[in-house]
């Protein structure tokens, strides 16, 4: 069986994971994860979207960030794709501005609310010593 991806608007959850990453206001922005939601970046693995919530702020919020969505793509079985780009500075040098791509896998357990199973992103290349 062949199932292949299609391209598609991006969905508003998706922009809300997004601006809740850049705020670090989870509130509505995390409602798809749940206590089961893994999550994989890079070499972490964090289970539950507390976990997941705290990661974000320790990698997040010494930055100024915007993270901003360029395709988005849905594949069977629940999977989602998107690519974008992360534009970010110290806060404490705001104009040393890097950007970075970026990969989000979503395995959804449910469309209607949306659920997420595991998420799985790589970001980068990036000038890692312009920002930490």
């Amino acid at each position: 069986m062949a199932d292949t991806a299609r391209a598609a608007a991006v969905p508003d959850w998706v922009l809300k994971f997004m601006d809740a990453i850049d705020t670090l206001e989870f509130g509505e922005g995390f409602a798809p994860l749940t206590e089961d939601t893994d999550m994989f970046f890079g070499t972490a693995h964090l289970h539950g979207v507390e976990a997941i919530k705290a990661f974000f702020v320790k990698i997040d919020e010494p930055l100024v960030i915007t993270h901003e969505v360029l395709e988005f793509w849905t594949a069977g079985d629940g999977v989602r794709l998107l690519r974008g780009e992360a534009t970010m500075a110290r806060k404490s040098e705001p104009d040393k501005v890097v950007r970075a791509p970026f990969t989000h896998i979503f395995y959804l357990d449910r469309e209607e609310p949306v659920r997420v199973r595991t998420i799985r992103i790589t970001a980068g290349p990036l000038q890692t010593d312009t920002v930490m």
